[in-house]
């Protein structure tokens, strides 16, 4: 295909899903589900997105050890939800049945390998299914002075086969985060990445020793609404996923996270 076609294409798919500002919070996204679906969401821990007859939930641990947890944290145990699919690992080989749609909230920038992940939820919908996504935007929580993730860099670990995050990830999350506060972002006040720094990199040293090789969880990529859809674009035209931007909701004021609805075929 020529180079001429292939930018009309993508002028074509991005007119035909236009940035929506009409949605005026998270839970009226999710509200646009139609009630009928099979919906299975993914990482609900005790804040679920969505319940309802209809409704599965896959989770790192059973529903008492994500109550457990909770108490530990401080939180209200009795947020979790019934957890259908256990997967310590997060991935989603242990679901047997077929969704309409897929929900995650805060779940994908943690994937190691973003494009299998991908692969995974298109493997349990139904054809033409979607996927709904409440993706953080980098510039306004604490991975503000880190970068946007390229096409380049989810490929490549793809190719690599990536299953847990790297150094160079754990060092970024621990050392050169900041507050998370989207309203001071939003007001221009980005704190001091460099507060402590040497402590935050000689812990982030121990803590990757001390787990061996083993999973360690943090984010592995940071995302704009723009950027995200570059991402997709890019995947989809290599056929590295068959989803494609059905609609993108952009990041509100004060906030910190973007919604979308991935399509698949």
């Amino acid at each position: 295909m020529s180079i001429a076609r292939r930018i009309a294409r993508r002028v074509l798919r991005r007119n035909a899903a236009p940035i929506r500002h009409e949605v005026p919070d998270r839970n009226a996204f999710v509200g646009m589900i139609d009630p009928s679906s099979r919906v299975l969401e993914i990482g609900p821990f005790a804040h679920p997105m969505v319940r309802g007859a209809n409704v599965d939930h896959l989770d790192v641990l059973p529903a008492e050890g994500l109550r457990e947890r909770a108490r530990t944290l401080g939180m209200d145990p009795d947020g979790v939800p019934d957890i259908r699919w256990v997967s310590a690992g997060g991935d989603l080989d242990c679901v047997t049945e077929r969704y309409d749609v897929v929900v995650s909230s805060h779940a994908i920038e943690h994937q190691p390998d973003l494009v299998r992940h991908l692969q995974q939820v298109e493997g349990v919908l139904n054809p033409g299914g979607r996927y709904y996504l409440l993706v953080p935007d980098h510039r306004y929580c604490f991975d503000h002075f880190l970068v946007p993730s390229t096409t380049a860099q989810v490929i490549g670990a793809h190719v690599e086969g990536r299953r847990v995050h790297t150094a160079a990830s754990v060092l970024e999350h621990r050392a050169l985060t900041t507050h998370n506060d989207p309203v001071r972002h939003w007001a221009g006040d980005h704190g001091d990445p460099a507060d402590q720094r040497a402590q935050r990199i000689a812990g982030a040293l121990r803590e990757i020793v001390d787990a061996a090789g083993g999973y360690i969880d943090v984010h592995a990529w940071y995302f704009t609404p723009p950027s995200f859809r570059q991402i997709i674009d890019d995947l989809r035209e290599c056929g590295l996923t068959g989803f494609s931007v059905q609609r993108m909701f952009p990041t509100r004021p004060n906030a910190n996270e973007f919604w979308c609805i991935l399509q698949g075929r």
